[in-house]
Parts: structure tokens; C-alpha cells; sequence
């Protein structure tokens, strides 16, 4: 008796041990995913279309800059001089006729005419005419001496700021308003440092998360390994089960609240000419959202709509609750008197609720959505790709399974092991009490009453 309790007292400290660790593990893997999930909540919001491509603010910033540096560098090509001096010319030549035609006009008054006499005598229409070429040079010289060009550049660049502050998008000003307050919350002052700082956080945070997810699945396999070991010590059966129901739980809740999908449409590159400019969008996102089961059903039962509702209400039930009451009814019943292990509620759950679990189901339906999804998803985001001298867009999904996808995996197949074991615990007492072996004990009275309540 002594050795038994010493046994089960070491077993019950050990797996106690493990599971402690594994349920850590779960809480890390949890909280990386919620503080992963803001990020990336805050990254495509900063990031977005509708701040990018689509924003009036932003393609009015991108045409200022895109004059201003024209403006700066303004310069006129040698063909470009020429057009413009003949212009001039034109000009002078056409001030010129209009001159002599006002000069020469019939003048009724006696300084009229002493003034049209004097024009007559002392002007030559013809010699302005041959000044006119380097009146033009000078002209030219003078407007792109670089003071003048300054001046100029002055001006130009006040009227293209006052357009500038002119036009802007009123609608967006609650948004602006969360765009700062995001800045000021990581510590940036602008789009570019912002995606630098969370782009290095997302590429440790995910790792960390895969780690802590298959540090919870070596657990159970530890667990499942001490099983096999312990396979000939019928009397700590029941101890090491109700530790493998308590794991099993673990790893539910977590499965069940770590993000298991997330879609992620953008258009990774889109680059063009503006008025001699480069313009460039990067990772412009499209749509972001990532769930959870327990996000999923809380999202359809608050839908509102019937058919959403119903959809919700048998995920809650067939993929969270029938899982975690089979998980209880099986530790009530191992533990439990004669009367709850006759209770036909516990027998049912215990034994014959696995058909009715559809936690599977689920997996296996989660994994097609995935692949169909990502299917259509490329597809559709394939007709946004072009490539040409001057314009280039690329678009990109970035739809992944998520570590919570994993680990409500390990607890499907984790349960499909557990339920073959409670088959095989329940029909070992008597198999060994026929075959009466010298080497094991006999069936206790608890393990009788196990028996005859399992017929």
C-alpha cells in the first residue's frame, strides 16, 4: 500500500510538472498571438489602401513634391530656348505693330499730329524690328540668370503650397486622429518607422509562437510516452487518465482561443512616372482580418442574422462544448460513485458522444476553407498584376494557417487517443480478472464497479 500511494503520489507530481509547463507554454503561445494580432491590426490600418492609393492627402502630397522638385530643378533644354526665344520674339514684334499702327492712327488734336510727326521723323519701324532678335537674348539671358530662376521658383512653390493646403479629404480627420495616436503608441513619427519597428517585431513574434506551440505537443507526447511505460500498472490508471483529461483541457482552450487563420490581400508593389517622378506604393493593404474559434462564434451569434446565428450556435456547440463536457463526463465518471457512473448523461458523454463531436470536422474543414480560399484569393489579386516601362503592380496574399490551427490539431488527435485509451482502461479489468495472473494484482472494488457500470 505503501509503494502504491509513493507511486501515485510521484505520478501525480510529475504529470502535475508537465502539465504546468505545458499550460505556460499555451499561455506564451496565447499572448504572443493576441500582441501579434494588434500589431497587425495596427499595421494595416497604417497601411492601408484607403491611406495610400486611394487618399486624396496622399496624392496630393506625392504631385507638390513631385512639381517642387521640377520647380527646383527647373531648366530649359537648348530646343526648348529656342522655342521659347522665338516666342519672345514674336512677341516684341507683335507690341511693335501694334505701336506703329496706334502712332500712325489719324489724330484730330495739334499735339496728336506734332507727336505722329515727330514719330514719323525720328523712328524707323524697320530698325526695330532688327533689334528685336537681341532685345529677345537679353530677355532670355536675364530670366534665367539664377537669381531670377530663384525668384521665380519662390513664387511658383508659394502657389503651389497655398493649392496645396487648398485641398485636402475633411472625411478622414477621425482616422487621422487614430493614425497619430498609433504613432505616439510605438514611439514613430511617420508611416516609414512605423513599418520598420513593427515589421521587426512580427519577424520574432510568430517563431516564439510556432516554439511555444510544438513545446505544448512534445508535452503530450511525453505524456503519451510515460502511458506506454506505465501500461502494465493498472492501479494508476485513473490518476494518470484524469491528468491526460486536465492536458487535454489545456490544450482545448488554447486551440480554441489562439488565432487560427488570418487573411491578409495587398498590393505589395505599385510603382509609376508623375510628371518625370518615380512614385512609389509598398504593401498597400486590402483587407486584413484575423480569428479564433471563440471570435468566430462570438462574430456570428452577434451577427444578427438567423442563418449567421445558427452557424455559430453549432460551432459553440458541436466543436466547443460537446469536446470539453466529454472531457468532464469521462474524469466524473473514472472518479465518481456507482450512482453518476450509471447517470446515463456522464455514460453518454463519456462514451458515446464522439460521433456527435465535430472538432474534426472542424480541422479538416478550416483547412479546405484555407486552400479554397487561398485559391480564389490568388486568383482574383492575379488581375492587378501588370508589368511595363512605366508602370508595375504587384499584388500579394499573405493568408496563412496561424499556430492556434496547430494546436487545436494536436488536441483532435490528442482526443482520438485519449477516447482509445478509456476503451482500452475500461475493458482491462476484466480481461485480467479472467486471465487471474499471478503477476498483477487483483481488480480492486472501484475497478469492479467500473466494469459492471461499463456493461
Amino acid at each position: 500500500m505503501g509503494r502504491l500511494f509513493y507511486q501515485r503520489g510521484s505520478l501525480i507530481v510529475g504529470v502535475s510538472l508537465l502539465l504546468a509547463v505545458v499550460a505556460w507554454c499555451g499561455y506564451r503561445a496565447h499572448s504572443l498571438s493576441v500582441e501579434q494580432k494588434a500589431i497587425k491590426q495596427d499595421y494595416s490600418f497604417v497601411n492601408n489602401i484607403s491611406f495610400g492609393v486611394l487618399s486624396v492627402d496622399k496624392w496630393r502630397d506625392l504631385i507638390v513634391d513631385a512639381v517642387r522638385q521640377r520647380i527646383e530643378n527647373f531648366d530649359l533644354t537648348p530646343a526648348e530656348r529656342d522655342s521659347v526665344r522665338k516666342e519672345i520674339e514674336h512677341m516684341l514684334n507683335g507690341l511693335i505693330d501694334k505701336a506703329d499702327s496706334m502712332m500712325n492712327a489719324p489724330q484730330k488734336s495739334l499735339k496728336g499730329k506734332l507727336r505722329k510727326l515727330a514719330y514719323r521723323t525720328f523712328v524707323s519701324t524697320k530698325s526695330l524690328h532688327d533689334q528685336v532678335p537681341a532685345f529677345s537674348n537679353r530677355i532670355m539671358a536675364e530670366a534665367l540668370r539664377p537669381g531670377s530662376k530663384k525668384r521665380l521658383a519662390y513664387v511658383a512653390k508659394s502657389k503651389l503650397e497655398q493649392m496645396g493646403e487648398d485641398t485636402y479629404d475633411s472625411s478622414r480627420e477621425v482616422e487621422a486622429s487614430r493614425l497619430d495616436s498609433i504613432y505616439r503608441k510605438y514611439g514613430v513619427s511617420d508611416a516609414e518607422a512605423f513599418n520598420r519597428k513593427t515589421l521587426q517585431a512580427l519577424q520574432t513574434l510568430q517563431p516564439r509562437q510556432y516554439r511555444y506551440a510544438f513545446a505544448m505537443i512534445g508535452g503530450v507526447l511525453v505524456l503519451l510516452g510515460l502511458w506506454y511505460l506505465l501500461r502494465r500498472s493498472r492501479r494508476l490508471y485513473v490518476s494518470l487518465y484524469i491528468l491526460s483529461i486536465a492536458m487535454a483541457l489545456v490544450i482545448l482552450l488554447v486551440g480554441l482561443t489562439t488565432t487560427m487563420i488570418e487573411i491578409d490581400l495587398r498590393i505589395k508593389s505599385l510603382n509609376f512616372q508623375l510628371l518625370g517622378e518615380t512614385i512609389s506604393f509598398q504593401n498597400q493593404v486590402i483587407y486584413f482580418q484575423t480569428k479564433s474559434i471563440v471570435e468566430v462564434v462570438v462574430l456570428l451569434l452577434r451577427n444578427g442574422k438567423y442563418d449567421s446565428m445558427l452557424v455559430g450556435a453549432l460551432i459553440l456547440c458541436f466543436s466547443i462544448f460537446f469536446p470539453i463536457t466529454k472531457l468532464l463526463s469521462t474524469g466524473i465518471y473514472l472518479l465518481g460513485n456507482r450512482s453518476w457512473s450509471k447517470n446515463k448523461f456522464i455514460y453518454f458523454f463519456a462514451f458515446k458522444s464522439g460521433k456527435w463531436s465535430m472538432a474534426d470536422v472542424m480541422v479538416v474543414a478550416i483547412l479546405m476553407a484555407y486552400i479554397g480560399f487561398n485559391g480564389l484569393v490568388e486568383d482574383a489579386l492575379h488581375s492587378l498584376n501588370y508589368r511595363s516601362n512605366t508602370f508595375t503592380s504587384i499584388s500579394s496574399s499573405n493568408t496563412s494557417l496561424q499556430p492556434g490551427y496547430i494546436i487545436f490539431v494536436a488536441f483532435v488527435l490528442y482526443g482520438l487517443v485519449l477516447s482509445q485509451i478509456l476503451q482500452w482502461i475500461t475493458r482491462e479489468p476484466r480481461a485480467r480478472s479472467k486471465s487471474k495472473s499471478p503477476d498483477s494484482p487483483p481488480p480492486t472494488a472501484g475497478s469492479q464497479r467500473k466494469v459492471s457500470s461499463a456493461r
